[in-house]
């Protein structure tokens, strides 16, 4: 998966939002039902309504506001995607754990496009952080607990030397509702025991899990899409994309070399160019190469799902193989 793509520094180049705390609105605006309830002042005491709050396009002012004195970690997600829903679980429980130290936006990418830009989303999941108004990318793909923690320590560390160190404290008001909420329904067997396998750096036990998911159920989406995103995680471990692009390079035909920058590509967000790659490569191979490469492709397009580039290089694929 990805690294985190910034530092200390690169908060001060990022693109800045602030302008949009006092846009169009008198410092006495009440925020939205359901939405954060920022302060006025910076310095003042944080009150939200839960540690993890909805966004929208039009409602991102708050989380700017909010963001000035409390890290916002935003997660970018879509009701179809398999992997979205093994990792927000992950963002929420250690966001808790964190206690009003940072707190967490979700973002349904397939209605707030603008937001989905802001963040540069190319593939979901996406999770990215709001810090002094300005919006970063942090990582993209579900990835192991072990991992968020440690994004989260450093998110905070970079927060504490850019000045951001409030704490958000959660409203009365809203406490005894939020207790009285339904607990979200669980998750099948076969899919829980892969994502603590995940959690656990265990990708061959979750593999295993989602096999049996599928046998039970081969119309399990999910599944397939849990599965084929965990094989990419073994594939992408511990290669150097610099190293990958070199061999690459030097053999253009050489189809595992030309596969392992794909990974790469879809796992850093680079999905058109790695949808191009190995299409771009198909006709030149002999049968046993296009059967390999076809089943990466199917694979491919099952981490990122109903994408309209899914869609065209579905379309492109077709055209090569009829």
């Amino acid at each position: 998966m990805s690294e985190m793509p910034f530092d200390g520094a690169s908060i001060r180049g990022a693109v800045d939002l602030s302008s949009l705390v006092n846009r169009d609105a008198p410092t006495t605006q009440q925020p939205a039902p359901g939405q954060a309830q920022p302060s006025q002042a910076n310095n003042g005491p944080i009150v939200v309504d839960s540690l993890v709050l909805d966004a929208t396009d039009q409602t991102v002012e708050k989380f700017v506001e909010l963001s000035m004195q409390v890290p916002v970690l935003v997660d970018l997600w879509a009701e179809w995607c398999g992997p979205c829903k093994q990792l927000t679980p992950i963002l929420e429980k250690v966001v808790a754990e964190y206690a009003g130290k940072i707190l967490l936006m979700k973002v349904d990418v397939d209605t707030n496009p603008q937001l989905a830009q802001v963040f540069q989303a190319q593939s979901i999941p996406t999770v990215g952080v709001l810090l002094g108004g300005r919006p970063m990318q942090v990582f993209q793909g579900a990835v192991p607990e072990a991992q968020v923690r440690e994004v989260l320590e450093q998110v905070l560390q970079i927060a504490a030397q850019n000045g951001v160190t409030g704490t958000a404290t959660v409203s009365e008001d809203t406490t005894d509702a939020e207790e009285k909420e339904p607990e979200p329904e669980p998750l099948p067997p076969l899919h829980q025991e892969a994502l603590d396998a995940i959690e656990r750096g265990d990708f061959a036990v979750a593999v295993a899990a989602y096999d049996k998911a599928i046998a039970q159920n081969p119309k399990d989406d999910e599944a397939k899409a849990g599965r084929a995103q965990v094989r990419l995680l073994v594939r992408v471990n511990g290669t150097s994309l610099d190293e990958a692009r070199s061999a690459a390079a030097s053999s253009p035909l050489d189809v595992a070399a030309q596969m392992a920058v794909a990974d790469l590509d879809v796992s850093g967000g680079h999905v058109d160019d790695a949808f191009d790659r190995l299409l771009t490569l198909f006709p030149d191979l002999d049968d046993d190469g296009k059967s390999t490469v076809r089943e990466r492709l199917l694979e491919l397009f099952e981490i990122v799902g109903a994408d309209p580039r899914v869609t065209k290089a579905r379309a492109r694929l077709a055209g090569l193989l009829f």
